[in-house]
């Protein structure tokens, strides 16, 4: 203690080593964003092919090298650090496999067909917009994905919103609000597995934390979207026979599978461990499917075996024929193989995260954010903005989402606040941002997959930036945010609520 304040030694002067000047640390961050422009604009949608993965590489390479030639930090330290940091993630890469696992199974069983097939006709054009969001929500969070969803409910939306002589920026707005908020909330989403494992927070933990800030802004979001859609003037039915005709012809639709996802809620509020939950949900649709959808494994092996067939959908592709191209596309999933770039893209921007911490540069920006951080609310607000300065610079969600952790993470232990705090903080930041980023490769993505630019759609997707804003409201009115210091920022403790 000094002066009243908790003092720690940083980890660099601990083992002897100087802390890099702030202008020095902060060069990989501009090597890594230098790359990632380039990246983006040789690659575009496809720079999390590969792409990004060689910025962070060559980003980390310039901070060894920096490190080692000017600081004479050993290898050895590099070794340990990136050892011990894949080591923390290493169950959140066998979680992933299994959302792989998961997200195919839900599929072929007929899990997210039958949510599609019964949430599509509940729409009427006064509440296209609030229907939009909400199918948007369900399959996205049925998914995982707010690519795939976007890339196929949310084409076919637009279609019928335009037919209907709604505004293609409003429909858009939407799809995106619906799409992303599942983003977040799926136990299936990668982002969100990422902000819980960059930040060290059990997935489940961190996303029923989510829920006091997400709900409340995407109950916001339906309330604009609903009195927008009352001033609709009534129009031709919406064409939803495509969807219904297709599903049905093609899966057998039946309410019985929604009991696995009944049952996988009941998991995760009896706060099983996520990876249990995963994999038993995962085993619980492959009997689903051999029940109810055999036509359908037999199909996707080119044979009689239906064990062979679900052994594909859990590792593998699959393609599954329902007579219309956009099905086809909705009903495809990746396996366990599908999740493998994700896989890629998280061990470069671990080893990335590594260096910067064993080099102490990672140290020496947070001593400069620290420096401006007084209470509760500048902490959350300083995350917010990091968060959205990050993905304005790399052009990347994931990157965004690990960087912002690790500028964070012993900040917040150090001013003893949770770790689910950080990462519902580095979510309602970094992840729902960068689709209103023309330059981030979600807002280049998305705009080009619905053809509508991002700046047009920016100011209808209500959830997106009322994210950040309502994560910095909570974090004012402090409910559920606990503090085990007793004197943190050099004050008096905030007290729980």
């Amino acid at each position: 203690m000094q002066n009243g304040k908790r003092i720690s030694v940083p980890a660099g002067e601990q083992a002897g080593l100087p802390i890099p000047h702030p202008l020095v640390a902060i060069v990989p961050v501009v090597v890594l964003i230098v790359f990632l422009a380039i990246v983006i604009v040789l690659f575009g949608s496809d720079s999390l092919s590969g792409g990004s993965q060689i910025a962070l590489l060559m980003g980390m390479a310039v901070c060894v090298c920096i490190s080692m030639g000017c600081y004479r930090v050993p290898w050895k330290r590099f070794e340990k650090q990136i050892t011990a940091t894949i080591g923390e993630v290493s169950i959140t890469l066998l979680i992933l496999l299994c959302v792989g696992m998961l997200s195919g199974s839900w599929m072929v069983s007929g899990i997210v067909p039958t949510m599609i097939y019964y949430g599509v006709q509940m729409m009427s054009p006064q509440f296209f917009l609030v229907s939009s969001c909400v199918i948007c929500a369900l399959v996205s969070v049925c998914s995982g994905s707010s690519w795939t969803t976007i890339a196929t409910i949310g084409v076919a939306l637009l279609g019928i919103g335009h037919a209907l002589g709604v505004s293609e920026a409003w429909t858009a707005g939407a799809i995106i609000s619906g799409a992303y908020f599942g983003d977040k909330m799926s136990p299936l989403s990668d982002t969100t597995i990422l902000a819980s494992s960059a930040t060290g927070t059990d997935l489940f933990v961190h996303i029923r934390y989510m829920v006091l800030t997400t709900v409340p802004t995407f109950l916001i979001t339906l309330t604009v979207f609903f009195i927008a859609g009352l001033e609709h003037e009534d129009g031709e039915q919406l064409q939803i026979g495509l969807y219904t005709e297709g599903l049905a012809h093609t899966f057998n639709i039946s309410l019985w599978t929604l009991l696995v996802p009944v049952l996988t809620g009941v998991m995760i509020a009896q706060r099983v461990p996520s990876l249990i939950v995963l994999f038993v949900s995962s085993v619980m649709a492959g009997i689903v499917a051999l029940l109810l959808q055999p036509h359908i494994l037999t199909e996707i092996a080119g044979t009689d075996s239906l064990t062979r067939g679900l052994a594909i959908t859990y590792y593998g592709a699959t393609h599954v024929e329902t007579g219309y191209a956009e099905l086809n596309e909705l009903v495809s999933t990746g396996g366990m193989a599908g999740m493998l770039n994700t896989i890629w893209l998280i061990l470069c921007a671990m080893c990335f995260g590594a260096s910067m911490v064993a080099s102490g540069m990672i140290e020496s920006l947070t001593r400069v954010i620290v420096r401006w951080v007084r209470n509760r609310v500048s902490l959350v607000s300083s995350t917010v903005g990091t968060g959205i300065f990050l993905n304005v610079c790399t052009g990347d969600q994931f990157i965004s989402i690990v960087l912002n952790a690790d500028i964070y993470k012993e900040v917040y232990r150090e001013q003893g606040y949770e770790s689910r705090l950080l990462s519902r903080t580095t979510e309602d930041a970094a992840t729902v941002t960068s689709v209103l980023i023309p330059w981030n490769t979600c807002g280049m993505t998305q705009s080009t997959v619905l053809g509508v630019p991002t700046l047009t759609y920016l100011p209808y997707c209500f959830f997106n930036y009322l994210s950040p804003l309502m994560s910095i409201f909570i974090a004012a009115t402090g409910w559920r945010i606990y503090r085990k210091t007793i004197a943190p920022f050099g004050g008096l403790p905030d007290s729980p609520r």
